[in-house]
């Protein structure tokens, strides 16, 4: 699997996602008979379109999500003669918040589902253990670690034609090694000397002589030989994959509010240009990842897992930020929505006349204020992917 199928894995998953989000906007609102009168996949100029009913469906130039048309969304729209009945905004309450948190809702779906499958079939992703088995050799010792290929300057890796995938590693020099750090530490200190690994293969104790190559690595000369180890995810059955699935998304929520939060600081270390260990990523960051994950020199199953963990995660992650109290997401229209019904109850509750709904355009200047910043820190975000993308540890 190559770097350019794992970014056009990526941004197809990310399209479907989105899509489907806007499904579910569209498919409960037709639910509850309010009137959906478009449905397209992508922005722009319109490729193609057919009406079924009383809703066109459609596919738009640029390929960057979609968008539903429910018909009379605020007040402030303008409602053809025959449609005020079914306006969203003169639905019970109830059914309103049941419409926009829909997306939301899909990406959690998605998420537990994509998550319960990957732990289900490959086990826990959160808790893998390196092994000592060789998974497999490097045609080089890359000498920049930011690189991911070979150059004709590299060095040819020791362990090619010596070890095997699925030789295990048991001793270096005769000193028996139990984890694989401690195994890559005897190996780090070896560079320009040559040692004898212990490997088990087939069942047969074999030694393998070979000579670590010496690599710069934040400044100190450590050795390294040119192999991959295997990683293996924590086994768990199809039952208890069940429980393991929440346990994850609440690992996952944890992470979703820290990085929330510690976006100002995010920014800070964009905008003094200092390196980005992880924490907020734009759509570059994600697909570079899915790339490098892609042509990683592991198991086709661990990469496929591997990648639909990330798409697990980005879904969980809009899931939630969708649902924030703010204008024009999601959650800032169920935001208006709960304070008018709390508000109308506590004027029923003193004996008041019903004060009605929020004047959204008094607060259109704040929803402003939240584009901007989002699409500022979108920008800043892409910027930052490009030239400053995010270091993988």
């Amino acid at each position: 699997m190559s770097y350019a199928v794992g970014v056009i894995a990526f941004v197809v998953a990310l399209l479907l996602s989105v899509m489907l989000h806007e499904l579910g906007h569209f498919a409960t609102a037709k639910k509850f008979g309010m009137k959906a009168t478009r449905f397209f996949v992508g922005f722009g100029p319109t490729l193609w379109s057919t009406r079924r009913g009383e809703t066109e469906y459609g596919v738009k130039a640029i390929p960057a999500g979609g968008f539903v048309k429910i018909v009379g969304m605020t007040p402030l729209e303008e409602l053809d003669p025959g449609d005020e009945e079914r306006a969203f905004y003169r639905q019970p309450a109830g059914q309103r918040v049941i419409v926009l948190a829909a997306g939301s809702i899909v990406h959690f779906l998605i998420a537990i589902f994509v998550l319960y499958g990957v732990i289900a079939t490959t086990g826990d992703p959160l808790h893998a253990s390196t092994t000592l088995t060789v998974d497999s050799t490097t045609k080089c010792v890359i000498a920049d670690p930011q690189r991911a290929t070979c150059t004709k300057a590299d060095p040819p890796a020791p362990a090619r034609g010596k070890l095997l995938p699925g030789d295990r590693i048991e001793a270096v020099n005769g000193q028996s090694v139990s984890t694989y750090d401690a195994l890559r530490g005897r190996l780090q200190a070896s560079a320009e000397r040559p040692i004898t690994l212990t490997v088990l293969r087939h069942g047969t104790a074999t030694q393998v002589t070979l000579t670590p190559v010496p690599v710069k690595v934040d400044g100190k000369t450590v050795g390294k030989v040119g192999f991959y180890p295997r990683v293996e995810p924590a086994p768990v059955g199809v039952l208890a994959a069940v429980p393991k699935t929440f346990t994850t998304l609440g690992t996952f929520f944890t992470s979703t509010v820290t990085a929330l939060g510690d976006l100002p600081h995010q920014v800070s270390t964009i905008l003094h240009g200092e390196p980005r260990q992880n924490g907020a990523a734009s759509v570059v960051d994600i697909a570079r990842v899915s790339g490098q994950i892609a042509q990683a020199h592991v198991s086709l199953a661990d990469r496929i897992a591997n990648l639909l963990l990330i798409m697990a995660q980005v879904n969980f992650f809009v899931g939630i930020f969708n649902l924030l109290p703010l204008l024009p997401l999601d959650g800032g229209h169920i935001a208006i929505l709960g304070y008018e019904e709390g508000r109308r109850r506590v004027y029923r509750w003193v004996g008041r006349p019903d004060p009605g709904r929020v004047d959204l355009l008094k607060i259109m200047p704040v929803t402003y204020a939240v584009v901007a910043l989002f699409i500022g820190l979108s920008l800043l975000l892409i910027y930052a992917g490009i030239v400053n993308p995010i270091k993988i540890q």
